[in-house]
């Protein structure tokens, strides 16, 4: 089809000419020149034109599937059925660990019931997380209850037993200043108050009261692990406060254990920080809480006075026997003898009672406390747990002696025993 000949062709190519000559020149399909950035970021298929906003689209979002719930008669699974993937995800998050499988699914999974409507499943998560990692302790826990229960019976025994002990004022009236170590004065009395005719006539303890000498005074001094218990004899010839030379037994008799306690600091310089005292029953009747004690005669001894027979030789001594053993003054030395018995004898108590099998058997352990909470007297600030303290000191081992004795004397107040005095002095400054 013609469409104007030469002329018609002529004008197309100028026009196209031209329009090629625009483009080059950087002009548009209109002559204008076209903005930096549209020259810059030419614009894509699809666009909107520079300087027009388009109205905001929201993206597509990935539908999730709804939440899957469990029937309600539902009541839980055991772990190793319950599904390892509650909620799939599309494209996939990986699988929860193992340990937390659970937790997961519980916390997912709500269920009325558990713990009065507002648990998660068997257990809460946190309730599930603090069982995952809480430590088995196997049969410690086991011990628990049993081991507190002892623990609370012990306490009331021993608060029971303290109760029952008798105090009495034993703090001198003048006391000197400390000195090293804990130091306990111990006394054995011939008190018979509370024996039957019929314990008097089995102890051969005669008919006298007694409530007002004593039979043995010793001196115990702890010093660390060591142990020393020093025998004074009753009869050694001291000065009494108040009262000028005497016996040193007779400080009891004129004041009690207070003037007696007075009396021993003041010729020994030892301060005295523990009282304890027992009467001939009480002793008679420890012995035989804990099934006898075993001690060992170096000749035989025959005292109708104490009512003792023994043979020579290592032998287990009941109540009766060993109060004998400890009273009678029937041998060559008279009371020097007597005083290494007793010696003996306290330290066979205190090694007796402290034995595992009599700590650890309820039927002696129970009668022994009864027997000695109802036996002693104490200082007014002295406890039960200072005696159980004072026997495990020697139930490890003990140094025994005696006072260091230059001689013997007549007085006006008889027969006297009279120290050394450089050695007896040499004995106390190593317990000062």
């Amino acid at each position: 089809m013609d469409l104007g000949g030469p002329v018609a062709g002529g004008a197309v190519g100028g026009a196209a000419a031209g329009y090629a000559q625009g483009r080059a020149a950087g002009q548009d399909r209109h002559g204008e020149v076209p903005s930096r950035s549209a020259q810059q970021f030419p614009q894509q298929p699809g666009q909107q034109p520079p300087g027009q906003q388009s109205p905001y689209q929201q993206p597509p979002q990935q539908q999730r599937p709804p939440q899957q719930r469990p029937p309600q008669n539902y009541v839980g699974q055991p772990y190793a059925q319950q599904p390892g993937q509650y909620y799939p995800q599309p494209g996939g998050y990986g699988q929860p660990s193992q340990q937390y499988q659970q937790a997961y699914a519980d916390v997912r999974n709500p269920h009325p019931g558990a713990h009065g409507g507002r648990g998660f499943g068997k257990f809460s998560a946190a309730g599930l997380r603090s069982k995952l990692r809480r430590p088995k302790f196997g049969c410690v826990g086991c011990l628990g209850w049993p081991l507190a229960v002892l623990i609370v019976l012990l306490l009331v025994i021993a608060f029971w037993a303290d109760a029952q002990l008798t105090r009495v004022a034993s703090e001198p009236e003048q006391p000197i200043g400390s000195t090293k170590g804990t130091n306990w004065l111990l006394v054995g009395s011939d008190s018979r108050v509370g024996l039957s005719e019929e314990d008097i006539a089995r102890l051969g303890t005669g008919g006298d009261i007694g409530t007002g000498r004593t039979d043995a005074i010793m001196l115990l001094h702890l010093e660390g692990t060591s142990a020393q218990l020093i025998s004074i004899p009753r009869d050694s010839y001291v000065d009494v406060p108040g009262f000028g030379q005497d016996k040193i037994n007779a400080a009891f008799t004129y004041g009690g254990p207070q003037l007696l306690t007075q009396t021993v600091e003041a010729n020994t310089g030892v301060s005295i920080d523990h009282y304890a005292e027992v009467g001939m029953g009480g002793l008679a009747n420890i012995v035989d809480a804990i099934g006898g004690v075993e001690l060992c005669p170096s000749e035989p001894i025959d005292d109708p006075l104490a009512n003792l027979n023994v043979g020579a030789g290592c032998q287990e001594m009941d109540g009766a026997n060993a109060l004998g053993y400890v009273r009678t003054r029937a041998t060559a030395m008279g009371d020097l003898d007597r005083v290494e018995r007793q010696r003996e004898f306290f330290s066979a108590l205190m090694h007796e009672a402290t034995n595992p099998s009599t700590l650890l058997n309820p039927f002696d352990v129970f009668p022994m406390i009864s027997s000695v909470s109802k036996s002693f007297t104490v200082g007014e600030s002295d406890h039960v747990w200072h005696l159980a303290r004072l026997a495990l000191s020697m139930g490890t081992g003990v140094e025994t002696k005696t006072v260091p004795v230059g001689g013997f004397a007549d007085t006006d107040v008889g027969n006297v025993v009279l120290w050394d005095e450089i050695e007896a002095e040499n004995l106390w400054n190593s317990l000062r």
